[in-house]
């Protein structure tokens, strides 16, 4: 399987032109943590996490449609988020995401690999440095 390295991404993280000025990071656990604290380096915002699970480690869905697998502890209410997820298959999971956390003025999606709003990548999967 393809690769990128922690370079590829820290370079491609650093030169994101951000529009908005965001309140609050919000990583999809798990996959969204690596790159929710790559981004924090850089926005030095505070992050959550939205404890979310659909498929395994080998990307194969374990559930009919995505699940909220901790209730969420956080205020969201009118605050200017920025979601991240590491991949975007289908969409699936950022869409459950944005609908949780429907109270928000604003929320944007990132991607490391997929279609978001903002996105590194949007190829054929290949291998985060950070998989062991």
């Amino acid at each position: 399987m393809n690769s990128k390295s922690w370079k590829e991404i820290a370079d491609k993280i650093r030169a994101i032109n951000f529009v908005e000025e965001f309140d609050l990071i919000v990583a999809i656990a798990n996959g969204g943590i690596v790159p929710a604290a790559l981004i924090n380096q850089r926005l030095l915002i505070k992050i959550e996490l939205l404890k979310i699970n659909f498929r395994d480690a080998n990307q194969k869905p374990i559930y009919d449609v995505p699940k909220l697998m901790h209730e969420i502890n956080f205020d969201v209410t009118g605050k200017k988020i920025l979601l991240v997820e590491d991949r975007v298959k289908t969409g699936a999971t950022l869409q459950y995401a944005k609908n949780l956390l429907a109270g928000a003025a604003l929320v944007k999606t990132f991607a490391v690999n997929g279609k978001a709003d903002y996105s590194l990548f949007d190829e054929s999967c290949f291998m985060f440095p950070w998989i062991i």
